[in-house]
């Protein structure tokens, strides 16, 4: 069996920083997908180049979302760790906001996943406040 191909997608980082990660992860052999700003509209699958995605006309509408976002496809377990480690190693300050591909969520629009995203950071954030 083939070994599928490892890819992350990176949104709103800035030059620098994508230089940098794209650094890293050539070395483990991860191919990176640097994102526009308005890619927010288009599905997960289509960003990937997944077969069966393709583009999105649909209008929806304009929202914000100015956060760093690394989405990586093909790699979890042990595997993700590593590649966490890796930039961290490199020297890449922590992404707060990294999601998994899911058979789900390669439907998704990168909008509904940065917002499902933020509202699980915000419960997360929430929760660690009260005391136990």
């Amino acid at each position: 069996m083939r070994k599928q191909e490892e890819k992350v997608l990176l949104y709103q980082f800035s030059d620098e920083t994508v230089l940098a990660i794209k650094s890293v992860l050539s070395k483990l052999g991860i191919h990176t997908v640097v994102l526009e700003q308005d890619s927010w509209r288009q599905r997960i699958g289509f960003l990937l180049a997944l077969k069966g995605f393709s583009q999105s006309t649909a209008e929806e509408a304009a929202w914000s979302f100015p956060h760093e976002t690394a989405v990586f496809h093909n790699i979890k377990g042990k595997r993700l760790d590593q590649v966490l480690q890796a930039l961290k190693d490199g020297g890449i300050a922590h992404v707060r906001f990294k999601a998994v591909t899911t058979p789900f969520n390669l439907h998704w629009t990168l909008g509904r996943l940065c917002k499902t995203m933020d509202k699980e950071h915000a419960y997360m954030m929430e929760r660690d406040k009260k005391p136990q």
